[in-house]
């Protein structure tokens, strides 16, 4: 069987990326090693009862083609897919924490979900699938 184990998210600083994930999104830090190149080894996870799903790797932009990628990595489309199973708490957690959703929440059939954006504008759908 196979899985995607992590998915590469282009930051601008470290500190602050991992506080917005752990802090507003409810994330775990799951590693945050220095390489001998001064860059950091760092990787967040959606905290989940069973440990399973996908990690983000979290790197720092070097030089100007990536720092232009930095909050626009998907061309403005939503990116990211974050799962719930409750999204009514999840979401008044996000806004307590200063997250931005750019719509209110809305129930389609395949679920409840409301669009926000990371701190550096990535766009991440919060959803609730359907059961």
């Amino acid at each position: 069987m196979s899985r995607i184990a992590l998915v590469t998210l282009v930051v601008d600083d470290y500190d602050e990326a991992i506080r917005f994930y752990t802090e507003a999104l409810g994330f775990r830090l799951v590693e945050d090693a220095h390489r001998p190149d001064g860059s950091r080894w760092v990787v967040v996870a959606p905290t989940s009862a069973d440990g399973a799903g996908t990690g983000l790797l979290l790197a720092r932009a070097k030089g100007e083609d990536q720092e232009a990628r930095v909050g626009d990595q998907t061309g403005g489309r939503v990116g990211f897919f974050l799962h719930t199973d409750d999204f009514a708490r999840d979401h008044a957690r996000m806004l307590a924490e200063g997250v931005t959703f750019l719509e209110e929440p809305r129930h389609e059939p395949y679920g409840s979900v409301a669009v926000f954006q990371d701190l550096y504008g990535n766009r991440w759908d919060l959803l609730q699938p359907a059961a």
